[in-house]
């Protein structure tokens, strides 16, 4: 016999139903009209070709397409526009990325970013920079906005600024894809504007704390690929005395768990020595025998590399990284990177 439905039930049903539907129409539309601009994008550059191109004929011919396909097919194909569409297929007919998921041997298309996504990705002149941005992009299914605020956060050149930059001059950032060392997923600075909370002014450990609570989502897409949250103030307790560990992740990837304690001021090797005991505390109590030992990091205000070094031993899982409460310029960042360069190079004569 068939249980009965209650209305409750039907509706909720019905509308899970239309919901679906909604967003498979939303990401056939999505993909045709990436697909379809790609396509108008080939002609017109084949146009070119076959006219000799020169920038006076080309401007011309966009004038041209531009006046009939308004007409005929309405807004979307103003001159900027179709030079957007010839710009992404110069763009991507070399890249990889989009290549493969527009197989012209079966003619299946696969393709989970939108328009806006492309655009924004079209605004990077560099190669490297722009197909790292298009993986993180797929891989973590940010948003167009997302997208934006970790292009406009300068995550591209900060992961470079963060890590082994020997391996990442040599590899060009692939080891980013899918972290495969603790190492691969500490970033430094850490970028926490979205907290609110103001350079200039007075703020506790605390209230950095429950910012960050506040601001969960952002956090973690901060943190990048596999965070998931577990805890705010672990308490472990011995006796009479009681620590608490300010949050607790998971990350996925490195399938390990990962501490974070918030400093204010400037780290000291009391907080590198605190961190490992709360590491030596995790990994005995709470990690389970298939999975890998915790990674402790601490967020602090100021660092110093010699304190790190000579505080912790050399194949320690403690990181510490500075916060920025505010976004770096993009051309702060590039001198490093090329400070960076020059001492690799230095170092290899």
């Amino acid at each position: 016999m068939l249980k009965k439905t209650s209305n409750s039930d039907l509706l909720e049903n019905i509308k899970h139903l239309l919901q679906e539907a909604r967003n498979i129409v939303l990401q056939t539309v999505n993909h045709t009209m990436v697909s379809t601009y790609f396509e108008i994008g080939r002609l017109i550059v084949e146009g070119e070709q076959q006219g000799n191109y020169k920038a006076e004929y080309g401007a011309e011919t966009l004038k041209n397409l531009s006046l009939e396909l308004t007409k005929d097919f309405g807004k979307g194909f103003s001159i900027r526009g179709l030079e957007r569409m010839r710009l992404f297929y110069v763009t991507w007919s070399k890249s990889s990325t989009l290549l493969s998921k527009l197989d012209n041997t079966d003619k299946t298309f696969n393709l989970s970013l939108s328009w806006s996504h492309y655009v924004r990705l079209m605004s990077l002149k560099n190669s490297t920079e722009r197909e790292f941005y298009e993986t993180q992009t797929l891989q973590n299914s940010w948003s167009t906005r997302e997208l934006d605020r970790q292009i406009n956060a300068s995550l591209f050149e900060r992961l470079i600024l963060s890590s082994d930059k020997k391996g990442i001059l040599e590899e060009n950032l692939t080891k980013y894809h899918t972290p495969l060392e603790p190492q691969d997923i500490i970033k430094n600075p850490y970028i926490l504007e979205f907290l609110g909370l103001e350079e200039q002014t007075k703020y506790s450990e605390n209230d950095l704390e429950q910012a960050i609570i506040n601001n969960l989502q952002h956090f973690l897409l901060e943190f990048g690929n596999g965070f998931s949250f577990v805890a705010r103030q672990k308490r472990f307790s011995f006796e009479n005395d009681h620590f608490y560990i300010d949050l607790v992740f998971y990350n996925r990837l490195l399938k390990c768990f990962v501490l974070i304690d918030l400093k204010i001021n400037k780290l000291t090797h009391q907080d590198l020595g605190q961190m490992q005991m709360y590491v030596n505390m995790y990994d005995r109590l709470e990690k389970k025998d298939w999975e890998n030992p915790t990674i402790g990091l601490i967020l602090c205000k100021e660092k110093d590399e010699v304190v790190v070094e000579f505080t912790l031993p050399k194949d320690s899982n403690i990181f510490a990284s500075e916060y920025k409460l505010y976004l770096p310029s993009k051309e702060q960042l590039i001198n490093q990177i090329q400070q960076a360069e020059d001492l690799f190079k230095e170092n290899q004569i």
